[in-house]
C-alpha cells in the first residue's frame, strides 16, 4: 500500500497543547519525552502552535511524559472542532505586556542613575555627595531583586528545574545569566570580604535591564505570534453561532453545537448558513467566495448543496443538514490548515540535531570563558570572567533558531489558506518549490469536468432514441463525467431510462450491462476492441482532432454507435500553463483518452507532454517517467482514478471541487477548483521556504558571529568586549526578526495568470 495511502489509513492523532516551552530546545526535549511512551509511532512538535501531534500512545501516558519534563499539557482530539489559535497568544502578549511594566518601572532608574554615573563624572560626584555607595548598592539591590523575582521570576521557575533535572534550556540560560550577576553583585554589596580586592563592581542594572528586555521580546514575540494566527482565526469568524431549526413544526434558535444531522434549517436573507447541508424549499443566492474565490453569489434551489459559514445573499429557503460539527467543509478545512502549521518540514531535522545540543554548549562556553579570563584576564580578572561568561549566556538564542522554521509554516501556510491553497503535508510545501514539471490530469482539471454530448453517429441498423435509451440506462450507474452528459442528453430528449442489470465496470475503459435484457457496451476502443470500427474511423478522426472526446457503444455485441462529448476548457488553463512556462516549469498532461484528442486539448493550451490512453494504474508509471525525465514532478487532480497517482506524485495537488478521495491523497488541495491556485501555491511553497532559508540564516549567523564576540574574542586585538546588556538587547531582537521576517509572507498577492 501507498505510504500516503497507509497513513490515512491510521487512526486519527492526538493533538497535545503544551504550555511552557520557549525555545528549540524545549521541543527536542518533549519529542524525546513522547517518542518513549509504549505505542508512540510518529511525533511532531511545533514550537510556533505550542502544539504537539502524535500518533499512538496511551493519551493519559502522553500527559504525565510532557509534565515529567517540566511542561503543561492537555490534550483535544484533531478531529475537534476548529478553535481561534490567535486568542491563546493574545492572552500571552497581554500578561508579558503587564509584565514588561511591572520590570520597567524599577529597571529605568537603576538603568539611568548607574549609566549616567559612569558616563557623566559631575552627576556621579553630586550623587556621592548625596547618598553614600553602600546606601546606594543596597538600593541597586532592592530594585534588581524585585525585578529578577517578581517579573522575571517565570525564568527561573522554569530555567532552574531544567537546569537541575540536566537538560537546560533558553530560560536557564537568562537565569544562569542575569542569576550570577545578580548573585556576585549581591555578594559586594553585603559580604565584600569574600570577592578579591579591587573586583568590588555591582552589576544589579545588567541583572535588571536582562530581565527586561528579554521579556520586552517575548512580548513583541507574543504579538507577532497573534498575527500569525490571523489565517485561522478569520476562517473561525466565518463560523455561525446560531441556526434556526425547525423541530415538532416549531422553529427555534438554537446554538450551533445543538444542531444535529437530518436537521431542518431556515435561513433567511443576510444570514450565515450554519453547517452543510442540501436545500429542501426555497431558492437563494449564495456568496460562497470564502471557499471558491468566486465573487458572484450562486445560485441555489432544491437539491442544491449549501456549505456551512457562507453567507446567504437574498431569498430564504430552508436545508436538510448532513454534515455538523467538526464534519463540516468549513471545519475540516481548517483542520487541514492547523496540521499544517503543526507540522514539520523535512528541513527542520538539520536545526533538530543542532538544538539539541545547543544549550549544553552555551553553558560549556560560557563555563570555558570564565575560566580562561580569569587564569589569564587583565585584573580585576574575576569580574572580566564574570561578565564575558553572563554576555555568553545572555546573548546565545535558541528561540530564534527554533522559530525560523515554524513561524514561517505558520504565515506562509496562513496565508495560503487565504488565497485558496491548502497545503495539508509540509513535505508538500517545501518540495513544491523544487517542481521541474507539472503534469495535469485532463477531465475536470484543465477541462470543467462538465461534459457535453454533441453527436451521436450510427450504425445504419440502430436508431437514434433507441442508442441513447440503451445507453443513458447504463451509464445512469457511472459516476464518470461523460455518463453524466450521456444521461443529461437522454433526459433532454424526453426519454425515460430502463431497468439495469448485471452492471459491471472497467475503470478506465468502460461499462456492461444489460437493460430490458439486452446486452450494452460503453467505453474506449480498448473496451470493445474485438470489433470492427472502421466505419467511424473518418468521422472520429475528425473530431477528436477538434479536441472532443469519442466512446462507442455495441449493442448485443455489435457495434452501434459513436457517442461525441465535448468538455470546455477551463478559462484559465491557458494563462495557467503560460504562466508556468514563464517560469521555467515544463507541463504535462496525463489522459485515459486516445491520443489524437489529446494531443488536441494540448496544442490547444500549449502542453509540452502528453501521455494519453492512460489507464489509473498506467498513471503512475508515466509521474515516474517524467520524474526519471524532468526530476520532481507535481500532479494535479481530481477524480477518484487520479489518487493513485496523486499520492505517487513527488507533490500531490487535488482539486477542491473533486472526490473527496483525490483530496485525501493530495499534499495540496486548490480550493474551489481554479486552476491558478497551482500559481498561487508554487509562489507560496517558493516564498515560504527563501523565508526559512532567511530565518535559519540569521539565527545561525546571529549566534556563529556574537557568542565568540561576548566572549572576548575581539579583546586581545580591538580591545572591545560586548556588554551583557547589549547582548540581552541583541538576544531579544534576534527572536523578533525571525518573527517579524516571517510576517513578510501575509502581503504575499494573489496571482493572476
Amino acid at each position: 500500500m501507498n505510504e500516503h495511502v497507509r497513513q490515512n489509513a491510521k487512526a486519527s492523532p492526538v493533538s497535545i497543547d503544551i504550555t511552557g516551552m520557549s525555545c528549540a530546545s524545549c521541543v527536542n526535549r518533549v519529542e524525546k519525552a513522547l517518542l518513549k511512551v509504549p505505542g508512540v509511532e510518529t511525533v511532531s512538535v511545533n514550537l510556533a502552535t505550542e502544539r504537539a501531534t502524535v500518533s499512538g500512545g496511551d493519551v493519559e501516558a502522553l500527559l504525565k511524559a510532557v509534565e515529567k519534563v517540566g511542561y503543561t499539557a492537555r490534550t483535544r482530539q484533531a478531529d475537534a472542532p476548529a478553535h481561534d489559535p490567535g486568542h491563546h497568544h493574545d492572552e500571552d502578549a497581554a500578561v508579558l505586556r503587564r509584565a514588561v511594566v511591572i520590570a520597567a518601572i524599577p529597571t529605568l532608574p537603576l538603568f539611568l542613575i548607574e549609566m549616567t554615573g559612569h558616563l557623566y563624572m559631575p552627576f556621579h560626584m553630586w550623587l556621592m555627595s548625596v547618598v553614600s555607595m553602600d546606601v546606594l548598592y543596597i538600593g541597586y539591590f532592592l530594585l534588581a531583586t524585585f525585578v529578577l523575582f517578581v517579573p522575571g521570576r517565570r525564568f527561573f521557575k522554569a530555567g532552574v528545574p531544567a537546569l537541575l533535572r540536566g537538560a537546560p534550556e533558553m530560560n536557564s540560560l537568562v537565569a544562569l545569566g542575569a542569576g550570577s550577576a545578580w548573585t556576585y553583585s549581591t555578594l559586594v554589596t553585603f559580604w565584600p570580604g569574600f570577592v578579591p580586592p579591587g573586583t568590588g563592581y555591582v552589576y544589579f542594572e545588567a541583572a535588571a535591564v536582562i530581565v527586561t528586555l528579554i521579556l520586552v521580546g517575548r512580548w513583541l514575540e507574543a504579538i507577532a505570534k497573534g498575527r500569525t494566527g490571523e489565517a485561522i482565526s478569520r476562517l473561525v469568524q466565518h463560523q455561525a453561532r446560531t441556526a434556526r431549526v425547525q423541530r415538532d413544526g416549531e422553529a427555534a434558535e438554537l446554538p450551533i453545537e445543538q444542531v444535529r444531522t437530518g436537521d431542518i434549517i431556515i435561513v433567511r436573507p443576510g444570514e450565515k448558513i450554519a453547517v452543510d447541508g442540501e436545500v429542501v424549499s426555497g431558492t437563494s443566492h449564495v456568496d460562497e467566495s470564502m471557499i471558491s474565490g468566486e465573487p458572484l453569489p450562486v445560485s441555489k434551489s432544491v437539491g442544491a448543496t449549501v456549505i456551512g459559514g457562507t453567507l446567504n445573499t437574498s431569498g430564504s429557503f430552508s436545508f436538510r443538514a448532513t454534515k455538523v460539527g467538526a464534519d463540516t467543509m468549513l471545519a475540516h478545512i481548517i483542520r487541514m490548515v492547523e496540521d499544517a502549521q503543526a507540522g514539520k518540514l523535512p528541513i527542520q531535522a538539520m536545526v533538530d540535531r543542532i538544538t539539541a545540543v545547543f544549550v549544553p554548549v552555551i553553558i560549556v562556553i560560557a563555563v570555558l570563558t570564565a575560566l580562561i579570563w580569569g587564569l589569564w584576564g587583565p585584573e580585576p580578572s574575576s569580574n572580566y570572567a564574570l561578565v564575558n561568561a553572563v554576555a555568553v549566556l545572555i546573548i546565545a538564542c535558541p528561540c530564534a533558531m527554533g522559530l525560523a522554521t515554524p513561524m514561517s509554516i505558520m504565515v506562509g501556510t496562513g496565508r495560503a489558506a487565504q488565497l485558496g491553497v491548502l497545503f495539508r503535508k509540509g513535505e508538500g510545501l517545501q518540495q513544491l518549490q523544487k517542481a521541474r514539471v507539472v503534469a495535469f490530469d485532463k477531465t475536470g482539471t484543465l477541462t470543467q469536468g462538465k461534459p457535453a454530448m454533441t453527436d451521436l453517429i450510427l450504425d445504419d441498423d440502430f436508431t437514434h432514441d433507441e442508442v441513447l435509451f440503451l445507453v443513458a440506462s447504463v451509464e445512469s450507474r457511472s459516476e464518470h463525467p461523460v455518463a453524466h452528459a450521456i444521461v443529461a442528453a437522454a433526459e433532454r430528449a424526453g426519454l425515460k431510462l430502463g431497468t439495469v442489470t448485471e452492471f459491471s465496470s472497467n475503470p478506465g475503459t468502460g461499462v456492461s450491462a444489460r437493460v430490458d435484457g439486452r446486452l450494452v457496451s460503453v467505453g474506449s476502443r480498448r473496451h470493445l476492441g474485438h470489433l470492427d470500427f472502421s466505419d467511424f474511423s473518418d468521422a472520429i478522426d475528425r473530431l477528436a482532432g477538434e479536441g472532443k472526446t469519442v466512446v462507442y457503444a455495441a449493442i448485443d455485441d455489435r457495434l452501434a454507435a459513436a457517442i461525441v462529448v465535448a468538455d470546455p476548457v477551463r478559462p484559465t488553463s491557458k494563462a495557467v500553463i503560460a504562466a508556468l512556462h514563464a517560469r521555467g516549469i515544463k507541463t504535462a498532461m496525463i489522459s485515459g483518452d486516445n491520443a489524437i484528442t489529446a494531443r488536441a486539448i494540448a496544442a490547444q493550451l500549449g502542453i509540452d507532454e502528453v501521455r494519453a490512453e492512460v489507464l489509473p494504474a498506467g498513471k503512475v508509471e508515466a509521474l515516474r517517467s517524467l520524474h526519471a525525465d524532468h526530476g520532481t514532478v507535481a500532479y494535479v487532480g481530481d477524480g477518484i482514478n487520479d489518487a493513485p497517482a496523486l499520492a505517487e506524485a513527488d507533490i500531490g495537488i487535488a482539486v477542491g471541487s473533486g472526490t473527496d478521495v483525490a483530496i485525501e491523497s493530495a499534499d495540496v488541495v486548490l480550493l474551489g477548483g481554479d486552476l491558478k491556485g497551482v500559481l498561487n501555491a508554487i509562489t507560496m511553497s517558493r516564498a515560504t521556504m527563501r523565508n526559512i532559508r532567511e530565518n535559519l540564516f540569521w539565527a545561525f549567523g546571529y549566534n556563529a558571529l556574537l557568542i565568540p564576540v561576548a566572549a572576548g574574542i575581539l579583546y586581545p586585538s580591538f580591545g572591545i568586549l560586548l556588554s551583557p546588556m547589549l547582548g540581552a538587547g541583541a538576544m531579544a531582537l534576534s527572536s523578533v526578526f525571525v518573527v517579524g521576517n516571517a510576517q513578510r509572507l501575509r502581503a504575499i498577492k494573489e496571482e493572476r495568470p
